[in-house]
């Protein structure tokens, strides 16, 4: 499998903070590992009520025309830089291609579009852009990619990631198993070490601590239960993990006693033992609907920083 290319997408906008993501795509991967890259660019496009050209005189239009013409050499100087970086760092300068588009709807929603239409593996960016254009990067952009982009994984970067080490999130659902099918492809062929982790939820998720006073028998019953129910999807993790070609000293799994949030169990497991990546299912087990869906992604993607988060 590690012999597959793997098509990633990454957008930038020219700022220190979009670079990082080619950092963490060189921490990952190397230079020698067969990738297929695109970077793009949406160009920032001016207000409808600006450009509309029922309104405007040949002065007006010429000033557009200019505007224009700094946009697209704005776009093509930003792509040229971001392809450079990589190939300073000894990427294969033809498995880059760099690209630019038109706003054709939202900056999110083209982004989306351009990544199904390309079919790629994944969609790698960073959750801050250009202090000068909010819209582009910072969070909003992030959170809508995520609403509208169901197809390839969002790989979401938050600071400088120096671990190679990942974290799959895991629980009853075959979405979880998806994430783990996901890591499994693209984590192939690496040296990265991956840890298939799962919280065993803890009855105060359901009901507050005084009435589990003097119920440790019922407590005791419960963990082993859990344990007893999630055992066949952590072994059906591993063995995805181990059919990728990743070697088992590279495989590892950890059930733990969860508190009663799951984003935090995962979180301080990330931040204690030194992650730098997170892989999270889209949507869990809808008798636990919190695990996977919106409030964990968001809590973790909030407190994400130093991190990478993948959301399958």
């Amino acid at each position: 499998m590690d012999n597959l290319a793997k098509k990633i997408v990454i957008p930038v906008d020219g700022s220190k903070n979009s670079m990082r993501s080619l950092d963490y795509l060189y921490l990952i991967y190397g230079p020698k590992h067969k990738l297929d890259i695109n970077l793009l660019y949406i160009l920032p496009a001016l207000p409808p009520l600006l450009t509309d050209k029922k309104t405007m005189d040949k002065r007006i239009r010429a000033k557009l025309k200019t505007v224009e013409k700094k946009n697209i050499q704005m776009a093509e100087r930003i792509l040229s830089e971001a392809k450079a970086a990589l190939v300073k760092k000894d990427f294969d300068e033809e498995s880059i291609k760099a690209v630019y588009k038109k706003v054709e709807m939202t900056t999110a929603r083209d982004i989306n579009n351009w990544v199904n239409t390309k079919q790629a593996d994944s969609v790698l960016l960073t959750r801050r852009g250009r202090s000068d254009l909010k819209s582009f990067f910072m969070g909003s952009v992030t959170q809508r990619l995520l609403e509208y982009h169901t197809i390839s994984p969002v790989w979401i970067v938050e600071g400088a990631i120096r671990s190679k080490k990942v974290l799959v999130g895991m629980d009853g659902s075959e979405n979880a198993l998806r994430a783990v099918d996901h890591a499994g492809f693209m984590l192939s062929g690496t040296d990265c070490r991956i840890t298939v982790f799962h919280s065993m939820r803890h009855l105060r998720r359901y009901v507050p601590k005084e009435v589990l006073e003097g119920a440790s028998d019922l407590e005791q019953l419960w963990k082993e239960k859990t344990a007893r129910q999630i055992s066949p999807n952590i072994k059906k993790a591993r063995e995805m993990l181990s059919d990728t070609g990743l070697n088992a000293d590279q495989i590892a799994t950890k059930v733990v006693g969860g508190s009663r949030t799951a984003a935090y169990d995962i979180l301080r497991e990330a931040k204690d033992n030194d992650y730098g990546t997170i892989v999270l299912g889209r949507r869990g087990i809808s008798a636990l609907k919190e695990f996977f869906i919106g409030s964990v992604t968001s809590r973790i993607l909030h407190n994400s920083y130093g991190l990478a988060v993948w959301i399958v």
